[in-house]
């Protein structure tokens, strides 16, 4: 009868544990932990490596500047919108070739993208993966894959990026991602610090990250790479003077 109850006990355990929840669940509590839903109605800016970004959405319409002076002195403001990037050269409308508008926007793009997360990753070209639970530095994660749709994901669609969220708090403490470009292909691990809060947001800076030896891991197995010391820190990602105005 002892031995009846206790096996009762453990049935009734296992089947009420609760769920894991799906990729978009565990996405959608990290915007709203993080605040940066506001931000699909928000204006903001802020400053990277010297040059100055200015961010405004509203209603699905956005405008992304990049405000910087070249080695002549010119003053460059590269301006993108929904319809595409036209850039101004001491206010004028600059003449450029198809693939350097390819080139600036990817990187106003990217600078943005990085800045803002995880909002962007309910974006509808985005495809998300519950990759399962792992531990890093002692703390549990949900690990995530993203990977983008062609149409809708940019220059770089086939780029994979890799997401870890705090199962307790849903703070994204860690990402990584693989790039293939003209000088070459590799993955990056950028892990989070200095995580502050600008009007309700989030905003964190990273340290960035790449394998000692090129092409002597995966990118699924970065995490485990990070705890086994196999990454050496290649640049800081710091966001200066970051000012958010809520619509």
């Amino acid at each position: 009868m002892i031995k009846f109850f206790s096996l009762l006990i453990v049935v009734v355990v296992v089947s009420c544990s609760a769920p894991s929840p799906s990729a978009q669940q565990i996405v959608d509590d990290a915007i709203q932990m993080s605040g940066t839903e506001v931000l699909n109605n928000a204006s903001a800016s802020f400053s990277f490596r010297g040059i100055t970004y200015e961010y405004s959405s509203k209603d699905g319409k956005y405008t992304y500047t990049r405000s910087l002076q070249d080695s002549l002195q010119n003053e460059v403001k590269d301006v993108l919108k929904n319809d595409g990037l036209i850039r101004y050269i001491n206010n004028e409308e600059a003449i450029i070739t198809e693939e350097k508008r390819t080139t600036y926007t990817a990187s106003v793009n990217s600078v943005i993208y990085f800045a803002f997360l995880p909002v962007s990753l309910n974006d509808v070209a985005v495809n998300k993966t519950l990759e399962g639970t792992v531990e890093i530095k002692g703390n549990s994660y949900y690990k995530i894959k993203v990977t983008f749709d062609s149409e809708g994901g940019g220059e770089d669609f086939e780029d994979v990026f890799y997401y870890w969220f705090d199962t307790k708090d849903y703070s994204m403490d860690y990402l990584a991602y693989s790039y293939n470009e003209v000088d070459g292909k590799g993955m990056r691990f950028r892990v989070a610090y200095n995580s502050r809060k600008v009007n309700g947001v989030t905003i964190q800076d990273y340290k960035n990250l790449k394998p000692k030896v090129k092409e002597s891991i995966s990118l699924v197995g970065i995490d485990q790479a990070y705890t086994n010391g196999e990454l050496v820190e290649l640049s800081l990602i710091e966001l200066e003077d970051v000012v958010i105005s809520i619509e």
